[in-house]
């Protein structure tokens, strides 16, 4: 049975209202990255990157999935073999369409984080410095999110799916973020089939074996629509 891993990016969320940190207008537009998503910057400041993950959290919250999402969850529930699912976004759209055991690297909106003890639990619509830990009852409380210069989630179990994987898909990615802009090489040789689907050719086109470009409202669908009769 074909086993299928798929990477997707912010690009598959643009569609559902939810922009991505290289729009020029925007919740990123009005931000350095380096002060709100690093953890230099929520050492400076904590309240400025606690009202930004806020109005990320109440934006996501909103949002509704997509075609593309959609098509993902019925990837999944239709075709006889393994599909993975490996994420960059933070949001929860995979899950709302349906989609199962999603392998959220960057972390998501819908956690918080204890930055003494490294307790997790589900956040609340609004944080601060002072949202108690309830393991330790200190904190400093931040977002469950994966910021720049850490560590993504998951590593060990993405790897094993990318040495496993006959079709690797990345969707609505830049190929500019490390590690995940070098799984389609990894996939590759170890003989799987590389896609690219993206609104246009990612930083890393190169490494793919087949390239499609346009709306990933357009192309996952259709995408999806062929393996499944294959």
């Amino acid at each position: 049975m074909t086993r299928i891993v798929i990477l997707t990016g912010a690009g598959i969320s643009a569609e559902s209202g939810l922009g991505t940190f290289r729009d020029e207008d925007g919740l990123w537009a009005r931000h350095r990255i380096e002060d709100v998503a690093t953890p230099g910057g929520f050492a400076r400041d904590p309240a400025l990157v606690h009202g930004f993950y806020n109005a990320r959290r109440a934006q996501a919250a909103a949002a509704r999935p997509n075609a593309a999402h959609r098509a993902l969850a019925r990837l999944q529930a239709r075709h006889a073999g393994d599909v993975v699912i490996i994420t960059q976004n933070v949001d929860a759209l995979h899950e709302a369409a349906g989609s199962t055991g999603v392998l959220h690297m960057h972390g998501t909106l819908a956690g918080a984080l204890c930055g003494g003890c490294g307790h997790r639990w589900p956040a609340p619509p609004e944080m601060s410095i002072a949202t108690p830990c309830p393991a330790c009852g200190r904190g400093p409380a931040r977002p469950d999110v994966v910021w720049f210069g850490e560590m993504p989630y998951h590593l060990e179990r993405i790897e094993a799916a990318l040495d496993r994987a006959d079709i690797f898909a990345a969707i609505g990615t830049s190929g500019q973020v490390y590690p995940a802009a070098a799984y389609a090489r990894h996939a590759a040789l170890r003989g799987a089939h590389t896609v690219e689907l993206n609104l246009e050719p990612s930083a890393n086109t190169g490494d793919f074996a087949e390239c499609r470009h346009g709306r990933a409202t357009d192309l996952v669908p259709a995408w999806v629509a062929q393996l499944l009769v294959e």
